[in-house]
C-alpha cells in the first residue's frame, strides 16, 4: 500500500501490544520484536535476562488515512500503564519498560505533546516514565511469538478467552 507509515512501541509483554494493535483499524501489519539495545541478533532467552538493553516491541505498519498517528499513541497509553518503569504487572525488567520509537522528528514531537497532555489531565497518580528515542535496529521475535495470542486463545498476557 502507498501511503503508509511505521510506529513501534512498547508496553510490556509483546504478545499483548501485538494483539491490541492487530485490533485497530487501519494498522495493516504488526510485528514482535526487540528494540533499543545493544546486542545483535538477540533471542528472547536473551533478551528475557535484562542484559541486552532490548525492550519486548512491536513495529506496525498503518494507513495514516485511517489512523492517525496521535490515535496510535493515545491507543498505546490506554493499554499499559505508563508510569512504572521497567514494570507492566508481574513482568519484572528492562525489557518490558514502555517506549515510543520515533522515525522522525513529527512522530517525536506528537509523542512528547501526548505525554505532557496526558500527565497534565491528573489521570495519573504518577508521572509518566514512557521513555521516546529514536528507532534503532529491530530484530523480529522468534516465529512462535509472532501473534501468540491469536494462536493460542489468549487475551493479554495469560488471561484466557472465553
Amino acid at each position: 500500500m502507498v501511503g503508509l507509515r511505521k510506529a513501534m512501541f512498547g508496553a510490556g509483554c509483546f504478545w499483548g501490544v501485538q494483539s491490541s494493535f492487530d485490533g485497530v483499524e487501519g494498522v495493516v501489519m504488526t510485528t514482535a520484536g526487540y528494540s533499543d539495545g545493544h546486542t545483535r541478533d538477540p533471542t528472547y532467552d536473551e533478551v528475557c535476562t535484562d542484559s541486552t538493553g532490548h525492550a519486548e516491541v512491536v513495529l506496525m505498519e498503518f494507513d495514516p488515512a485511517l489512523v492517525s498517528y496521535r490515535d496510535l499513541l493515545i491507543h498505546l497509553f490506554s493499554i499499559h500503564d505508563p508510569t512504572t518503569p521497567d514494570r507492566q504487572g508481574v513482568d519484572l525488567g528492562s525489557q518490558y519498560r514502555s517506549s515510543i520509537m520515533y522515525f522522525n522528528d513529527e512522530q517525536k514531537e506528537e509523542a512528547v505533546r501526548v505525554i505532557s497532555e496526558l500527565d497534565a489531565s491528573g489521570n495519573y497518580s504518577s508521572p509518566i516514565v514512557t521513555g521516546v528515542v529514536p528507532a534503532g535496529d529491530f530484530y523480529p521475535a522468534e516465529e512462535y511469538h509472532q501473534k501468540y495470542n491469536e494462536k493460542h486463545g489468549i487475551a493479554g498476557c495469560g488471561i484466557q478467552l472465553g
